[in-house]
């Protein structure tokens, strides 16, 4: 007897349990779909972040046409120059294991491994002048290595040095030069 009273209740509630989660699941998808209404603020913010993110896309979109149009040959690829500039970078930043392990994937889609070396050799030329704190100017320096990697740093030339000029702006005589006598 017992038994069965248990057995009712239970096919009751069983009635009762399959539809309610069913509608929890329903109502929670529909209310996290729905989310807070957002301030003008954030609208804003949301929009200007997404300007941001097309910008950035279309950067990326013109790197890889203008190593197209640079590179004749597999290395001007989208993949190899993702891939290679990838391996570039991580080398400069002595993560060999990464760098490696992205070497083998830039091997297998066929690209050459002598513009990974040609790169990486023109960076290391231009190394003074790569901030590292900056991780958009080593970005810079490494596709600037890919497109180009026969570039030679710019070397500063110091100025000349201005004549030493005397209080009326005339310039000083120059000191006699003489040479000793040697016997």
């Amino acid at each position: 007897m017992r038994q069965r009273l248990f057995q009712g209740r239970f096919a009751v509630l069983r009635y009762f349990v399959v539809p309610g989660l069913a509608l929890m699941l329903g109502l929670g998808s529909a209310l996290a779909q729905s989310g807070a209404p957002a301030n003008p603020d954030q609208a804003g913010k949301a929009a200007a972040g997404a300007a941001e993110a097309a910008k950035e896309n279309q950067r990326k979109t013109d790197e890889f046409a203008e190593a197209a149009q640079a590179i004749s040959g597999p290395a001007g690829n989208p993949e190899c120059v993702w891939l290679g500039r990838r391996v570039v970078r991580l080398m400069w930043r002595d993560d060999l294991d990464t760098a490696f392990r992205h070497l083998d994937l830039y091997d297998r889609f066929g690209c050459p491994g002598g513009h990974v070396q040609a790169a990486f050799r023109c960076l290391t030329r231009f190394g003074a002048q790569i901030d590292d704190k900056a991780q958009k100017s080593l970005d810079d320096r490494v596709h600037a290595c890919w497109i180009n990697p026969n570039a030679q740093p710019q070397v500063a030339t110091a100025p000349a040095p201005a004549p030493a000029t005397a209080g009326n702006g005339a310039s000083a005589p120059a000191a006699p030069t003489t040479t000793p006598a040697t016997k």
